[in-house]
């Protein structure tokens, strides 16, 4: 190809620290109020970015994918094997100064890897007590934001297709086993691991190809946009505030750190269902129920989701949910037991470490290294504040659901041990909604009325019916003797 034509062509991502300023950048250009500088929601778009610094740090800790020849250990190795050759056979020597230079990244890299998982730690704490304190405020203006709506869509509809990009060559190094390619930067698709799978369905795409696991993933992410903009339309009635919340998390560098990864995006691509449905509580009780069967972790959010239905619908939310769960559950177990990978399942899923908090963990994260009763008051101190959103605050409306779990999930990873803090996504749809929301005092679930119910009108023949089949028969009354009668006659 000619090169005044191939100049064109040559595309490369930008690498995480590029992509985290330039995103910084256009955030503070889109949903920056500079008319209001001292207000919570520019407060907000400038903090949404703290956690960025301590993925990088993890990034920067773990060992870069290269060529075996280009690895500290194989160097180090070859360092020594080539001393001894020099100096021959029981005079060993090698450069101290050589040697430090290669083991110093070696040595270092788990120092910063937790380093890391402090910063995410702490970062994730702020927005912890910012959901919280959203609890609090009642008085929210209405902030647009600085681009119209036909600018969001052509700047989210273009940084979908630069994801896209991302996710194929995520796929692609997992093909192509990660070999260097002679460039010195890494592209903003890096901060992918293959570690052990989080939840239990994992198990039914473990055998997927690289590019289908990506493309699912891929197809998760455009979800959760959709989803974004029907809640700010339907239930924020301002279909501006869901597309730029969904732009904001296209713009975000947690999405294209984790764009390809299924585990990641798979959780918020089905709770967010739950929310927009919330006003029909068998709806919502369904799609929670596959959320929670899928992923696991949405079932701490039931005592809250159980709260909020009081007196409205709860039966009805509380039964779809356990059917749809069962159901769930009873088909992976019909489908691992016909390949026999239920009972190796079950096993992986006890020895797993990162989610007991009583076993030593072996993977990467805060904990790593520190003893398993240091996690046991953080376990329990969760399990207190999951108890603890069943009767705080009363009663509930969608803006405290939102918060609330928002807070649940951000929470549940200070003790997961398993790279816990690093699962923005998990949250990060979630925190945008509380972000851009307007003031939801009236957004709560209808009440039932029996006679426009349709539950109630569907059942009310059945349930009639058996009424009439199994209902008492009453006894015949005696005859009575008629009245004005001689009987002496």
């Amino acid at each position: 190809m000619p090169a005044p034509v191939s100049v064109f062509l040559d595309f490369n991502l930008p690498n995480a620290t590029t992509w985290f300023v330039f995103s910084f950048l256009l955030a503070m250009a889109l949903f920056f109020k500079f008319s209001r500088v001292l207000s919570i929601r520019n407060l907000d778009v400038i903090m949404i970015f703290a956690l960025v610094p301590g993925l990088l740090f993890v990034q920067a800790g773990r060992p870069q994918r290269s060529s075996p020849d280009q690895q500290p250990a194989v160097q180090i190795a070859a360092l020594v094997a080539e001393s001894a050759i020099a100096e021959g056979p029981g005079r060993l020597t090698v450069d101290t100064a050589v040697l430090a230079h290669q083991c110093g990244p070696a040595f270092e890299g788990p120092t910063w890897i937790w380093i890391g998982y402090l910063w995410l730690f702490v970062g994730s704490l702020y927005f912890f007590c910012r959901c919280l304190f959203d609890l609090m405020i009642v008085q929210r203006p209405a902030l647009a934001p600085n681009l119209q709506i036909g600018g969001l869509v052509w700047l989210a509809a273009t940084l979908l297709i630069c994801m896209l990009a991302v996710a194929y060559r995520q796929a692609e190094r997992h093909i192509d086993l990660g070999l260097g390619n002679g460039h010195s930067h890494q592209p903003i698709a890096s901060l992918d691991t293959p570690g052990q799978p989080v939840f239990a369905v994992a198990v039914l795409w473990d055998a997927w190809p690289a590019w289908a696991v990506a493309a699912l993933a891929f197809a998760g992410h455009i979800v959760i946009i959709v989803l974004l903009v029907l809640i700010g339309w339907r239930h924020f009635q301002d279909v501006a505030s869901g597309m730029a919340a969904a732009t904001f998390y296209l713009l975000l560098p947690y999405t294209g750190f984790y764009v390809g990864q299924l585990h990641h995006v798979l959780p918020m691509a089905l709770f967010l269902g739950a929310v927009l449905a919330y006003r029909y509580p068998t709806l919502a009780g369904c799609i929670l129920g596959l959320a929670t069967g899928a992923t696991y972790f949405p079932v701490f959010t039931l005592p809250l989701w159980l709260s909020f239905y009081r007196g409205r619908g709860i039966g009805r939310f509380l039964v779809a949910y356990l059917i749809v769960l069962a159901a769930f559950l009873g088909n992976m177990y019909l489908t691992l037991s016909a390949s026999d990978e239920w009972n190796k399942c079950v096993q992986n899923a006890m020895e797993y470490a990162a989610w007991q908090p009583w076993m030593i963990p072996n993977t990467e994260s805060f904990w790593t290294g520190v003893h398993w009763a240091y996690r046991i008051p953080v376990f329990l101190a969760f399990l207190a504040f999951i108890a603890g959103t069943m009767f705080w605050p009363t009663p509930k409306n969608l803006a405290h659901v939102i918060a609330l779990t928002t807070a649940i999930f951000i929470s549940l990873q200070w003790w997961f041990a398993d790279q816990g803090g690093a699962y923005v996504l998990w949250y990060l749809p979630l925190l945008l909604l509380l972000f851009f929301r307007p003031n939801m005092q009236d957004r709560v679930p209808p009440n039932l009325d029996p006679e426009e119910d349709w539950l109630t009108r569907a059942l009310r023949w059945p349930l009639g019916l058996l009424h009439r089949i199994f209902q008492r028969s009453e006894p015949a009354e005696p005859a009575s003797v008629p009245t004005g009668t001689d009987n002496n006659r």
